[in-house]
């Protein structure tokens, strides 16, 4: 079977949604209550990248960035895996505020595990952005509190998102279709 992609999100699409996120969590940032713990802004690589470096742009605060990649392990179809950090992030969180920005949050089981290791580490507070939001498929309890595009089905691919580190480059987001 050949793959096909079928456009489920334009490249226009794209920059008015990340405009306004940026603009949604810049205005939430802003105010008193965040003066005294600058925000960090928290890259899940790979997929988000491309989201990220974008949003990073369209806020109008000034937040510090880091970088954290996850890695499962185990039998997935068991969900007995186990979560670990392939790299760990470099700044601390103690007393910050912390908005976590990933490609997608889908079962919850990766974004769940983040968010209670950034508690137990004493994060400030704690948000989560992604680009796109499958809550059909959560498994876990999760919130996404600035979502991108709500998504009830089909893989995904573009802008980040892969299938097997491919189509990360692609300028929009598509489904992958398979066709004979």
């Amino acid at each position: 079977m050949t793959p096909t992609l079928k456009t489920v999100l334009a490249r226009g699409t794209i920059a008015l949604r990340v405009n306004e996120l940026g603009a949604a969590i810049s205005e939430h940032y802003k105010g008193e209550s965040f003066k005294d713990a600058p925000l960090i802004m928290l890259c899940v690589l790979k997929g988000a990248f491309i989201f990220f470096a974008d949003l990073v742009r369209a806020v109008s605060i000034e937040p510090e960035v880091d970088f954290v990649r996850l890695a499962s392990y185990g039998n997935q179809a068991l969900r007995k895996e186990r979560i670990l950090f392939a790299k760990d992030m470099e700044l601390p969180v103690a007393d910050r505020h912390v908005l976590v920005v990933d490609d997608i949050v889908d079962t919850g089981h990766s974004m769940h595990y983040l968010l209670k290791v950034l508690a137990m580490r004493g994060a400030k507070s704690l948000k989560v952005c992604a680009l796109v939001d499958k809550r059909e498929r959560r498994e876990v309890e999760v919130i996404v509190d600035f979502p991108g595009f709500v998504f009830p089905s089909g893989f995904v691919v573009g802008y980040g998102l892969d299938y097997a580190e491919r189509y990360r480059h692609l300028p929009a987001v598509y489904e992958l279709v398979n066709s004979q």
